[in-house]
């Protein structure tokens, strides 16, 4: 689950910051989660072959209640399903996983930040991906360092 970060995701050597008129789409941020998939190592995107990213503008009421939010924009991303090593023999671990990216919040803090869009959105991206394969934070800022 991506809460608002305690720090932002550093800014990228070089980036700059253009702010459409209007604000991204979730077939933007879609497209731009799709384009992080590919940045990401090798290792990591074969993990998560199979797993379903979805946009939403916000979280729903359940999920709210459920993780006990704040408010609906207090949460950028979030992995639902199970936890890898724990699926039974039965099923593919990935099946039925998906990732929720919730442009709003994502949007939000993109202003309040200015942060680089794209890199934010592969930030939340990664995240998700690496809580669900139980790596550290630290494990997580270096896969964001290296790609």
């Amino acid at each position: 689950m991506s809460r608002l970060p305690s720090r932002p995701p550093p800014r990228r050597p070089g980036s700059v910051l253009r702010r459409p008129q209007t604000a991204p789409t979730l077939d933007t941020i879609a497209a731009l989660a799709e384009d992080a998939l590919t940045e990401i190592p090798p290792e990591l995107r074969q993990l998560a072959e199979g797993v379903v990213i979805r946009v939403d503008d916000f979280p729903d009421d359940a999920t709210i209640e459920e993780m006990e939010l704040e408010g609906p924009f207090d949460l950028l991303g979030l992995y639902v399903g199970v936890p890898f090593g724990h699926a039974d023999g039965a099923t593919s671990r990935s099946e039925g996983d998906m990732i929720f990216l919730y442009r709003r919040p994502i949007l939000d803090y993109w202003c309040e930040t200015g942060e680089d869009l794209a890199h934010l959105v592969r930030h939340v991206l990664i995240h998700e991906i690496g809580h669900h394969f139980g790596l550290s934070d630290d494990d997580m800022e270096a896969i964001e360092d290296a790609s």
